[in-house]
């Protein structure tokens, strides 16, 4: 009497899991977003080095994607242009400066070793990075007009901006730097004494008979470009007729990280 028991399943016999609905397709997109990605960052990295290498005008759309292996049809796709992708890779290469810098530990309340420090990574991060000069030579020479169309180089640019202003508001407070002092004419004057070294190293080396790549040479430019902006942003208060390169005590108080350029 009663129901007849079933037999046995077999030993590989597994029950179905039952899915939520949602599920499975969710996972497929976020692959399909992971393999989007990934192509979009191939593409970017192949075009720096293509741009870089070949100008905007030699980098043809046809040598990026062979660099990315990938397609022609894959820039159009993410890019919209050979423009579009062109602004882009300008974007990345101010982004990743602007990371780079945002990630040194500056103390402002010691404003002339964070000032300092400021100006060795300016400096430093010009001279490893070449492909950064070697684009912004190329967009130099089209007068800006792909980066004028960037609605984020603006953000990178006053992140860098505010950093210095925040540092020389805190020496102009301890009345170690210059009331008047603009956050703009300083970030001007590191960044140009950076860039035209780095940009112009191998026709200067020629010019003048010097090895400017060497590493004395490199670490006497650097000395000398912190002297320099720091004997251009402190209080007059603190100026004295101390001869370059020699001590001054004065102001250097409290401040022992402040460098001195060796004479040539």
């Amino acid at each position: 009497p009663g129901a007849p028991r079933r037999p046995p399943p077999p030993p590989s016999f597994r029950p179905p899991v039952v899915r939520n609905a949602g599920t499975q397709p969710q996972r497929r997109t976020g692959v399909r977003e992971a393999a989007a990605q990934a192509t979009r960052d191939s593409i970017l990295k192949a075009a720096t080095k293509v741009f870089a290498r070949y100008g905007y005008d030699g980098g043809s759309v046809e040598k990026i994607s062979k660099a990315a292996k990938s397609y022609d049809r894959m820039i159009y796709y993410y890019f919209g242009s050979k423009e579009g992708l062109f602004i882009a890779v300008l974007e990345g290469i101010y982004q990743r400066m602007d990371d780079a810098e945002a990630a040194i530990a500056l103390d402002a309340s010691r404003p002339v070793d964070a000032l300092t420090e400021v100006i060795r990574f300016v400096l430093g991060y010009y001279r490893k990075n070449p492909e950064f000069v070697t684009l912004l030579n190329t967009e130099n020479l089209h007068k800006g007009r792909h980066i004028s169309k960037s609605l984020r180089a603006r953000e990178y640019s006053s992140r860098a901006v505010a950093i210095i202003e925040e540092i020389l508001a805190s020496g102009a407070a301890q009345g170690l730097f210059r009331k008047d002092l603009v956050a703009r004419d300083i970030y001007l004057l590191i960044a140009s004494t950076g860039y035209f070294y780095t940009s112009n190293r191998h026709t200067l080396t020629a010019f003048l008979g010097e090895p400017l790549e060497s590493p004395e040479a490199i670490a006497h430019w650097e000395d000398f470009v912190i002297e320099t902006v720091l004997r251009t942003v402190r209080a007059d208060e603190v100026q004295d007729n101390t001869p370059p390169h020699e001590e001054n005590t004065k102001w250097q108080k409290s401040q022992p990280a402040a460098s001195r350029a060796r004479s040539s």
